[in-house]
């Protein structure tokens, strides 16, 4: 098998991290204090379905130089991107976020910023914010965007329109800024081709990066409340065949952030067995190398002009 990529059957963000820093560069996990607008009333109440009351958060804290101590140990020698991760983290006056962002690319060692955000959350003050601090520093952008599906948005509560994510990539590749996309894999309702056409959509605009993230069913958030029996996929075997064959449709210029997910245990509902991070990835790659394959292989034959359905 002959790909670019180092050790792997996909172009990790880990990988274009070191190979552009010149060393392991670590995500620090941040919580800056955000909500949504579809928690605070604006746009709705309760966030989106899947969503734990951290905002997707639970590894996430105020006190970046603790986590760096913590990481010292493991990794002695290494980069670090400030990484805003729970709830909105654009959703606030422009003078909060230049103070929050400054104060974290001020810390030793912090070689950029990553942003988790809305699309409906980037009005043109924050653009014009953001193009600031891609001119001085390492950044990128990312879009909750979890589906292409507006019937299964309006069920997760997502409370924004699919034109409002186009408007997000256009205004932000208009400024070069990088853009990784949000999709969450298992949402109810949704079916093998629906999650195939949300990948190839999210595609076609060459973004960044992509975030395949396994949906939990985590405890406290609404969708459990609603239907606590509900399991994403009924096996790892299952889960691990469907990445495969999204990733081999993946360009293999588009860096990947996330292939599973990261819940607590303590918060864990189902799949019981989504915890085995380890485990899943290592069954992702022995899947690919099985058939020969890796990211990308397929993409040249994907419709990336898709249209909205």
């Amino acid at each position: 098998m002959t790909t670019k990529f180092d050790n792997q059957s996909w172009y990790s963000i880990s990988e274009y991290l070191k190979d552009k820093f010149g060393s392991k560069v670590v995500k620090l996990a941040l919580d800056g204090n955000f909500t949504c607008p579809n928690r605070d009333g604006k746009k709705g109440f309760g966030g989106c379905t899947f969503c734990s009351e951290s905002g997707s958060g639970e590894f996430s804290s105020n006190d970046m130089q603790k986590q760096i101590s913590l990481l010292k140990n493991k990794w002695p020698v290494s980069k670090y991107i400030a990484y805003f991760q729970s709830h909105t983290n654009t959703y606030a006056d422009v003078n909060y976020l230049r103070e929050l962002y400054d104060k974290a690319l001020c810390s030793p060692n912090i070689v950029g910023i990553a942003i988790a955000t809305r699309p409906d959350c980037l009005p043109d003050d924050v653009l014009s914010l953001l193009d600031e601090y891609n001119k001085k520093t390492f950044l990128w952008v990312e879009l909750g965007l979890q589906t292409m599906h507006d019937k299964t948005a309006k069920e997760i509560n997502r409370c924004y329109e699919l034109s409002e994510y186009d408007r997000a990539v256009f205004e932000l590749k208009k400024r070069n800024i990088r853009v990784v996309t949000h999709l969450i894999l298992g949402l109810p309702g949704e079916n093998k081709e629906m999650i195939f056409n949300s990948v190839k959509y999210v595609c076609k605009d060459d973004i960044f990066g992509i975030k395949l993230h396994l949906l939990n069913l985590v405890k406290s958030s609404p969708l459990a409340l609603k239907n606590p029996d509900y399991v994403s996929f009924n096996s790892l075997d299952e889960y691990v065949t469907l990445v495969c064959d999204l990733l081999e449709i993946i360009p293999e210029n588009i860096t990947i952030h996330r292939l599973t997910a990261d819940t607590k245990r303590s918060l864990l509902i189902s799949p019981e067995w989504s915890y085995k991070k380890r485990t899943i990835l290592n069954s992702i790659e022995n899947t690919l190398r099985s058939r020969d394959s890796y990211q990308g292989k397929f993409a040249h034959f994907s419709d990336f002009n898709l249209p909205s359905l």
